[in-house]
């Protein structure tokens, strides 16, 4: 039997119990951002940025999805909290010289926390961990490109894996996928993979496009909006003013999590006078504390009970829906007690919930990872979409679907064609447009990809920004498997974990931020992004880059292109690379609904994809209708004296980048290692508040106990039998195989562990740096956040 845990120091926090920080009006966001932008940016940098950020003619934030309003409608300060925490972090003044890498061996590295990494500073210089090495040394870029091309032309296409994060531009990823086909393979793993591909999926089934069917308007006017398995407080801070504005419209908002989310208790918005210094807004209407995984069963019973009042849109159903009568016919047979014991939830409850839908004339569903990283997310997602066929949701004003991603252009690169399943329609138009045939058999997901390393069969990766170790799962195998490749490449802003876990030779390639200018030949350029509700605009950063040896992704790309593929196909990599123009026209001859792409993105405001549902009531699916499917019921068994843990983001992060130790929206202050979890199951298991342990899961399906150690308990409310603790610190407890059916999305959302005492010595001892400490008041109230808006 193996055992694995992560034996790393956790050595930068301050171990004293804290008072917590006031949550009681906006000025508290304003005060942290303000205060962590000077620190890192001074104040010249910060005006610079701040008032520049998400803003017409400004750069795009770098953080979440969520949608700009109209640019005659934004405010002068158009960002949250989180949002001025990802310009400080990437505009930091610090720097990581070859001289900082010369005094740290990447085993000193490895061994500080992912917050401290972060905090050394951007890259300033292309650097290279030579075969055996025991640091990384500088390198100049012309050697490094022909190390990487060397190595690619040594191998078949299909020995390398190509990821992709989610701040890649449109442009970026345009022609990194065009470099990756040309090259040979269609393996171009993407965070999607690890987030909303359950929901990319379920969608493509259900309705012919894995988008959102609504734009932020509707989001405005919609009588009723559903919020599942989301938390938009810390994920989607300016989610928070779009509910804010519909709440005043008249909407109700219906939250269903586990953990009651401070962010939609007394939402105070600095932007207005009643968030400084009044009483703010109760947001949600009603919450549903379901159990983990409950989800589907829940809206299964909603539909029932709409079937048994008659709360449905027949007109929509009898004219552009597919298989209506079999699902009337299994939610019809749904069985109550089996509801009851799957959700947490009382009949009466499900029942009130029922009525908010019944009652609306229109309703927006929104989701994120609480639904989507679950054995049976594809079916979930499915079941939201039956919601909304059954009651008319999709192609009418203030209504319909709303997958809320959570990077800022995971979208548009899956849009540019940044996807190891892409349709033929996208490659037949590579043809015609480069005149080359792109390889057609799919290529390798995120899980795929790491079993090919670990196996062997996969000898090269490239990552294109993000920290793919850090944010997969089952870091122990991730970690062995990328250790075993030839070579690790990463076109990156500042250190991460992934620069530490090298294959036999590694590359760290500093590439310029969105908060940078970018000038080439023809002259100053911009990029593109398109955010969760198919708008796509221009972004422009105003910053000087932190090192004149930073490229852009674009030329990283481009001439990694040149060193391994050539002239082949005659491709103008150069071209491509003096000036972005030439990205677009291509850009508009192959994606579809992209046609006159240089002008409509440069407009105030950008342009709205067409999505066919939302615009015609059209579905491109097979039978030409929104498909209604029927699922089963699946309950998760969890044996005595073990919890269903689910991972998620502090208030105080963003993905894998770690902003700082505090979670002001849960009480949590100076540290991470924390576990929440309800009073009953911490008595039942003979322990107290405060206690220390380790968290376990043995997963049936192979030998491993894996063990994430010396993490805190919080008492916090959240169902009976369910649990909640930060990633990335809980992703070893992720077993790599468990994965949602048919879309192999990690289930972190599903874990079942144990919890016993920690063995890894007293408190702090080895652990400090993540070792939070909480306040007795502040958990008990969980109200009042505050961000900007």
């Amino acid at each position: 039997m193996t055992r694995t845990h992560d034996s790393r120091d956790y050595d930068e926090a301050d171990l004293s119990i804290e008072k917590p920080k006031t949550h009681a009006a906006g000025p508290t966001a304003v005060a942290v951002s303000m205060k962590r932008s000077l620190e890192r940016m001074g104040p010249v940098r910060t005006a610079r940025t701040l008032l520049d950020l998400n803003q017409a003619e400004g750069f795009d934030c770098m953080s979440c999805a969520w949608p700009d309003p109209d640019p005659g409608h934004r405010h002068a300060a158009e960002f949250c909290e989180n949002g001025a925490k990802a310009v400080a972090e990437e505009a930091d003044k610090r720097r990581a010289t070859p001289e900082f890498f010369a005094r740290h061996s990447i085993a000193d590295l490895d061994s500080h926390s992912e917050h401290w990494l972060g905090q050394q500073g951007r890259i300033t210089h292309p650097m290279v961990k030579r075969s055996g090495g025991t640091h990384y040394e500088a390198i100049g870029w012309d050697e490094a490109f022909d190390l990487i091309g060397e190595e690619l032309r040594s191998l078949h296409p299909n020995e390398a894996t190509f990821y992709t994060s989610g701040r890649a531009s449109n442009e970026s990823a345009f022609v990194y996928q065009l470099f990756v086909r040309a090259y040979g393979t269609n393996n171009l793993p993407d965070c999607s993979n690890m987030c909303h591909e359950s929901t990319s999926f379920a969608l493509q089934e259900s309705m012919g496009i894995g988008k959102a069917s609504v734009v932020l308007d509707d989001v405005y006017g919609a009588d009723l909006i559903i919020l599942a398995g989301q938390n938009p407080g810390t994920n989607h801070p300016r989610m928070l003013s779009a509910l804010e504005k519909a709440k005043q419209n008249g909407a109700k908002i219906l939250a269903i999590n586990p953990l009651r989310e401070a962010g939609l208790i007394n939402f105070k918005n600095p932007q207005t006078p009643r968030g400084m210094v009044g009483p703010g807004t109760d947001l949600e209407d009603m919450h549903l504390p379901i159990r983990i995984n409950g989800d589907l069963a829940l809206f299964q019973a909603i539909g029932k009970l709409l079937v048994e009042w008659d709360a449905l849109d027949h007109e929509f159903i009898e004219k552009y829906t597919n298989n209506f009568d079999l699902w009337k016919q299994h939610v019809s047979a749904v069985d109550w007690d089996e509801v009851e014991t799957v959700t947490g939830l009382s009949r009466a409850q499900i029942t009130d919930a029922a009525k908010l839908l019944r009652d609306s004339k229109a309703t927006v569903f929104c989701w994120a990872m609480g639904i989507t990283q679950h054995r049976n997310a594809v079916n979930t997602v499915k079941e939201i979409t039956n919601l909304a066929f059954a009651q008319g949701n999709i192609g009418k004003p203030n209504a319909g679907v709303l997958p809320v991603r959570g990077h800022s252009n995971v979208q548009g690169d899956r849009t540019m064609g940044i996807w190891e399943r892409v349709p033929k329609h996208f490659l037949d138009a590579l043809e015609s447009e480069f005149g080359f045939d792109p390889p057609r058999e799919n290529g390798l997901d995120t899980i795929d990809s790491i079993r090919g390393m670990r196996d062997g069969k996969v000898k090269f990766f490239l990552g294109l920004g993000g920290n793919f170790a850090q944010a997969t799962p089952d870091s122990t195998v991730t970690f062995d498997a990328m250790r075993k490749t030839n070579m690790t490449v990463h076109i990156s802003t500042k250190i991460n974990r992934s620069h530490l876990v090298t294959g036999d030779v590694a590359l760290i390639l500093p590439t310029k931020g969105r908060t940078e200018k970018d000038i080439q030949a023809s002259g100053p350029q911009w990029i593109s992004v398109e955010d969760s509700t198919c708008s796509v605009h221009s972004s422009r950063g105003p910053l000087d880059p932190p090192s004149r040896h930073v490229k852009s992704e674009v030329e990283i790309i481009t001439q990694i292109a040149e060193a391994t593929i050539g002239d082949r196909y005659g491709l103008d990599w150069k071209g491509m690379r003096d000036d972005y123009r030439t990205i677009r026209q291509h850009i508009s001859r192959v994606v579809p609904g992209c046609e006159g792409y240089e002008v409509n993105a440069r407009r105030p405001g950008g342009f709205v994809l067409p999505h066919p549902p939302r615009d015609s009531r059209t579905f491109q699916t097979e039978s030409g209708l929104a498909e209604f499917f029927v699922s089963p019921i699946e309950a998760l068994q969890v044996p005595p004296k073990h919890l269903l843990l689910q991972t998620f983001r502090s208030h105080d992060q963003f993905n894998t980048t770690i902003y700082g130790l505090s979670d002001r929206y849960r009480g949590i202050e100076g540290g991470r290692r924390v576990v929440f979890v309800n009073r009953g199951d911490i008595a039942e298991l003979g322990m107290k508040d405060g206690d220390f342990v380790d968290i376990t899961t043995k997963w049936d399906d192979d030998d491993v106990v894996r063990v994430a150690e010396n993490f805190r308990i919080v008492e916090y409310q959240t169902p009976k039998g369910s649990a909640a603790a930060y990633y990335p610190e809980t992703n070893p407890l992720v077993p790599l195989d468990s994965s949602a059916t048919d879309s192999n999305c990690p289930t972190s959302k599903s874990i079942v562990v144990s919890l016993s005492p920690a063995r890894a010595g007293s408190p702090g001892v080895g652990h400090g740096g993540q070792d939070a400490m909480r306040s007795d008041e502040h958990h008990k109230t969980q109200t009042e956040p505050e961000h900007l808006s």
